[in-house]
């Protein structure tokens, strides 16, 4: 049993954050990307606040996760309402979900000035509440409100609501610093005196606010806390809540609590670009341990000392979180990778120093107009395939066009030609769509879905755009990133270029070869595959 448990709840606190806006199916992604990467607790949401909420607990609870409990998450009941009848309450126990997150107000303020109830109901409202759902045999993490505030404030009463939940059978107390105004010496403090005096299990769940959101979170671990809160990269309202990407790694390789496996924690990095991507948020560069810059050293003293002895100016190893060290005027890294990901297709690319430079220089010249390939494992694979020869052409395009017409009447009419060539034979396909890259994605499968009948398992699932260059406005580059799935896997494509719909074209492409490779349908024959394995 690990000394720290981990809870994650970027599918609810994170998706506060102003500007992200995860669908159904991006909550399942990420939900099944954290299973994977073994935190122990997944906040999924409010199931009595919105019907994706709703739908999602339904799909999420029916999954085979490996690692992960599903948390729902709601509030203690209202004031003078039978629990049993309470909606919120009722949402939770139907769920699906084993195990709930209930929150109840720790500030006698925050009582009085926000609920407008009695003191004395604020308490019977956190006991039966947490009781009736014990009842219910679910494992209830109880959430204090503002606590810290409420404790600076009037400690017996932050104390009293506390207990309540001690009082009900609550399996977790969880302190919260909601505002995030908290310093770290001052979370010690109360954490250290609440420690001693509650049985529970105590946790923390700090916000971002004065910055000191993963001190905080670190100071409460060294003070008995045993379960730390947060989300993937920080998201959050207002400043956000506390990093996870930071808080774990610092438990693990500064403190030695192994809350999180050493081999799960080197794909640390993937996991806070994957959800950066899924968010469709700009990775921050300069995030520590994850960060494209975190261990990026420019020319002079700093890079000739690193080459020699990386611990001259880094204080881990960046492998350890799945970074790479990188020399700014000349890339020296990313080799380990490759090398993993051409295993993965066959092709043992140490015995080939040759051509996993050429990859490499590849990638950077690529890095550098906009790609990345975080979120892109379906066009890293086929750039791979490519630079070694073993890629064939499923089809050869020979013109696009796509034409949009806006009637007077107020509709819109999107269409697009394609003209291809699959071996000798040349087809020309025109479609309708919603948009420019549906009318495309349309138009190519009636083209080649007939010789390639496995197309019709492969969908796309998810589209998104991002401006890499604002000030240029509408001349800006464009990254597109497209999500697609045969029923079975997912795979990431990329595509990036000034024209919107050639960056989708990119994509889109890519996306449909990927999943053809993968479904094994080739119009080249198999002694032509066995002597491309043979390269």
């Amino acid at each position: 049993m690990p000394e720290v448990f981990v809870y994650d709840t970027t599918l609810r606190d994170g998706a506060a954050r102003e500007g992200i806006s995860f669908s159904l199916e991006d909550k399942i992604k990420i939900l099944k990307r954290l299973d994977e990467f073994g935190i122990h607790y997944v906040e999924g949401g409010y199931p009595a606040s919105n019907p994706k909420d709703k739908e999602f607990f339904e799909q999420a609870s029916r999954l085979s996760l490996r690692n992960s409990k599903l948390v729902a998450f709601g509030s203690t009941r209202r004031a003078l309402m039978s629990t049993s009848k309470d909606k919120d309450i009722r949402a939770l126990t139907s769920s699906g979900a084993k195990t709930v997150c209930i929150f109840g107000k720790a500030w006698d303020f925050q009582v009085t000035a926000a609920l407008r109830i009695a003191l004395d109901e604020n308490i019977y409202m956190i006991e039966e509440s947490v009781r009736y759902l014990k009842k219910k045999e679910l494992e209830v993490i109880f959430d204090a409100e503002h606590f810290f505030d409420g404790y600076k404030d009037n400690p017996t009463y932050a104390m009293e609501a506390i207990k309540a939940a001690e009082t009900g059978g609550a399996d977790w107390i969880v302190l919260c610093d909601t505002n995030g105004g908290t310093l770290p010496q001052e979370i010690a403090a109360v954490v250290r005196d609440v420690h001693s005096t509650v049985r529970t299990p105590l946790g923390i769940h700090a916000h971002n606010d004065c910055e000191c959101a993963v001190a905080n979170s670190i100071a409460a671990v060294r003070e008995g806390a045993r379960m730390v809160q947060g989300t993937i990269n920080g998201y959050g309202e207002r400043c956000g809540n506390a990093n996870l990407i930071s808080i774990i790694p610092n438990l693990v390789l500064k403190m030695n609590i192994d809350c999180i496996s050493r081999e799960k924690l080197s794909s640390l990095t993937e996991l806070s670009h994957y959800v950066s991507e899924v968010a469709n948020v700009v990775p921050d560069s300069h995030q520590p341990y994850v960060g494209i810059s975190a261990f990026a050293h420019k020319g002079g003293v700093h890079a000739s000392a690193v080459k020699r002895e990386s611990r001259t100016y880094e204080h881990i190893r960046p492998e350890l979180v799945g970074n790479i060290q990188r020399i700014v005027v000349s890339e020296l890294s990313g080799r380990s990778t490759l090398i993993l990901k051409a295993k993965e297709i066959g092709v043992d690319l140490g015995k080939q120093p040759d051509k996993l430079v050429n990859i490499l220089k590849r990638i950077k010249k690529l890095e550098h107009v906009g790609y990345q390939f975080e979120a892109a494992d379906g066009s890293f694979e086929i750039l791979i395939r490519k630079e070694l020869g073993m890629h064939k052409e499923f089809f050869r395009l020979e013109s696009f066009r796509v034409i949009m017409e806006k009637r007077e009447d107020g509709k819109l009419v999107t269409e697009a030609t394609v003209k291809v060539h699959v071996g000798d034979k040349r087809i020309i396909e025109t479609a309708e769509g919603n948009g420019p890259v549906n009318a495309l994605d349309r138009a190519i499968r009636q083209a080649i879905e007939k010789m390639f009948p496995a197309l019709k398992e492969i969908e796309l699932t998810d589209y998104k755009v991002r401006v890499l260059d604002e000030k240029k406005g509408t001349a800006a580059v464009t990254r597109v990133l497209i999500e697609t799935s045969d029923g079975e896997k997912s795979w990431g494509t990329i595509g990036v270029s000034e024209n919107i719909i050639e960056a989708s074209w990119q994509a889109l492409l890519d996306s449909i070869e990927y999943g053809l490779i993968h479904k094994r349908q080739h119009p080249h024959t198999r002694e032509e595959k066995d002597e491309d394995n043979k390269i």
